[in-house]
């Protein structure tokens, strides 16, 4: 089923409010070297489910996200071929190849993405920010249908979502257009869907 354009679901718009006010809180009490230490532990429970030779999709995080930064460095050593989101607009997301140190450029919505110039990657893995997730695999992200649309376009791609476990509620709204994850990672469990 197509994404539709995002609309203002204002059950949705109240759970990611509230949602992002636990995130904030939560990391501001870890502190930086305690949420750096959290983003590593959530990258070796993660590393034992990627394939070898595994392409796999990343995101850079943005204000108080679990950084996949340490993930990103193991699976640059062990020789993966790596690729970050990259807006064109508003609604329309692609995965462009990336290595750590790379260039940068700042795209829609405040994303640090690769230059525009870097090669397209069909994802085998998409790891993917969240806002919330549940155990059934829903997740509730920024709103526009980035990742949604990604999954449909990539759907023999694995969907892992990317969270703290203070992230985790016991039901998100789910549209039918929604796609679910096949697991979710925290800094606590590997949960598999």
């Amino acid at each position: 089923m197509a994404v539709p354009p995002p609309s203002p679901d204002p059950v949705k718009i109240a759970l990611r409010a509230e949602l992002r006010a636990r995130r904030a809180a939560y990391v501001a009490g870890l502190g930086a070297d305690r949420a750096h230490a959290a983003a590593q532990a959530a990258a070796a429970r993660l590393l034992a489910h990627i394939p070898s030779r595994a392409t796999v999709s990343l995101y850079l995080a943005m204000q108080d996200e679990i950084d996949p930064e340490p993930l990103a460095a193991a699976l640059h050593a062990r020789g993966h071929a790596l690729a970050l989101p990259s807006l064109l607009d508003r609604t329309t997301m692609r995965f462009l190849a990336w290595s750590p140190g790379d260039p940068l450029d700042s795209g829609p919505m405040n994303l640090r993405q690769p230059l525009l110039s870097a090669p397209e990657r069909a994802p085998d893995l998409i790891i993917t920010p969240l806002t919330g997730f549940d155990r059934m695999g829903s997740r509730i992200g920024y709103g526009a249908g980035h990742y949604d649309r990604a999954f449909q376009q990539y759907p023999g791609a694995h969907r892992i979502g990317l969270a703290w476990a203070i992230q985790e509620v016991e039901l998100v709204p789910h549209d039918p257009w929604d796609v679910r994850l096949h697991a979710i990672v925290t800094e606590r469990e590997f949960i598999r869907i």
